[in-house]
């Protein structure tokens, strides 16, 4: 993990240590432990080293809990240990601006940490590299761009929100391998098997909004929830109006044009939101090119024939040169089915053109 990136940019760009490389996958897979528990702020991972070389973690605590650093530096503090001359390895840029809590760049000022290590700027525009500003006028030498592709990649969903204004928008399918949802009598459970479904659980936890339409509630009455895998439920959102007696309450009514959805679920801080609709609703959301990625698990069954309900309802390509396609960025074996990731073409995992190579890092000495 971490050892590639994209080409450096113009700034300087020092050698990286393995040691350093090492605290910044350690700080990625923190971050990753809290995917899904942390919105609407990103799952960041921080470790601080002490001038003596001893590591302490942190990851952000759901809200209105600390970010990253602040946990890890109060680990330090806890054991006695002092974090001036420090090294701060974080996956995000420190915040800058007083949200939920104070600016994290403030409290690094305060405790004489004497280098920050920080894998990508925040797009965030209340932070977007004044974060790191506040930090190298604060004396505080800055490098930037370790690990980069990585932490892009791990935090794709909230940097996507942040730039669009939308939630990261995952639909999930299940379906025999003749592209079928549910047969001609409307039933569809199950398809795929346990190993498919605990999964899909997993996936659910991962997420922290969900969002089905009004006819499945009426059809399946989901309640949504997340039993066969670790986790926190998710949030919950159903199109249109939900049926009395429901499983899926507590939940929230959300109708109107899907843009104006998905901008109104951003709004209350949706970060990454799991779409599991029936076949009318995933064929709008693929449509309208609102899907940022795609997860579909094929069971090895065939439904024989053309009348069994299809993955996506609705009109489809006229003509073969207006397919969709995308790319396969995962295939996975659950039990006897397979787990098949798709993204768009515009799709791009890695940093955006002018961060800084993986095996380097920026530097921002202090002012």
């Amino acid at each position: 993990m971490c050892p590639h990136g994209p080409a450096p940019r113009s700034e300087p760009v020092s050698p990286v240590a393995d040691s350093d490389v090492a605290h910044m996958a350690r700080a990625v897979e923190l971050g990753e432990g809290v995917r899904g528990t942390t919105a609407p702020n990103p799952w960041v991972g921080a470790v601080l080293v002490t001038a003596d070389g001893t590591a302490f973690e942190g990851a952000t605590e759901p809200p209105p809990g600390r970010h990253a650093e602040i946990v890890a530096l109060d680990a330090a503090r806890s054991a006695g240990a002092d974090p001036a001359g420090a090294t701060l390895f974080t996956t995000l840029e420190p915040c800058s601006h007083t949200g939920r809590t104070p600016p994290c760049v403030q409290a690094v000022i305060e405790a004489r940490i004497a280098r920050v290590v920080v894998g990508i700027t925040d797009p965030d525009p209340r932070v977007s590299g004044r974060g790191q500003a506040v930090l190298i006028d604060g004396g505080i030498g800055v490098h930037e761009g370790l690990c980069a592709h990585d932490i892009t990649a791990s935090l794709g969903p909230y940097l996507h929100q942040r730039r669009t204004g939308r939630p990261w928008v995952v639909l999930k399918l299940a379906a025999t391998l003749d592209g079928r949802i549910g047969a001609p009598d409307g039933t569809s459970q199950w398809i795929t098997s346990l190993q498919a479904r605990a999964d899909a659980h997993a996936l659910r936890a991962r997420c922290d909004a969900v969002l089905v339409g009004a006819g499945t509630v009426r059809a399946d009455n989901p309640s949504l929830t997340v039993r066969d895998a670790p986790g926190t439920d998710p949030r919950r959102f159903v199109l249109g109006t939900v049926p009395s007696g429901a499983n899926i309450h507590p939940c929230t009514e959300v109708d109107g044009p899907l843009p104006e959805v998905l901008e109104a679920l951003a709004a209350q801080g949706v970060v990454e939101l799991l779409v599991e609709g029936g076949a009318h609703v995933a064929g709008e959301f693929h449509r309208l090119g609102l899907v940022d990625e795609y997860v579909v698990y094929l069971a090895p069954a065939l439904m024989g024939g053309d009348d069994g309900l299809p993955l996506l309802a609705g009109a489809g390509a006229a003509s073969i040169d207006q397919l969709w396609r995308g790319q396969v960025t995962g295939v996975s074996q659950m039990g006897p089915d397979l787990r098949v990731t798709l993204r768009p073409f515009t799709y791009r995992e890695g940093p955006s053109p002018g961060t800084v190579a993986a095996d380097g890092v920026a530097e921002h000495p202090a002012s």
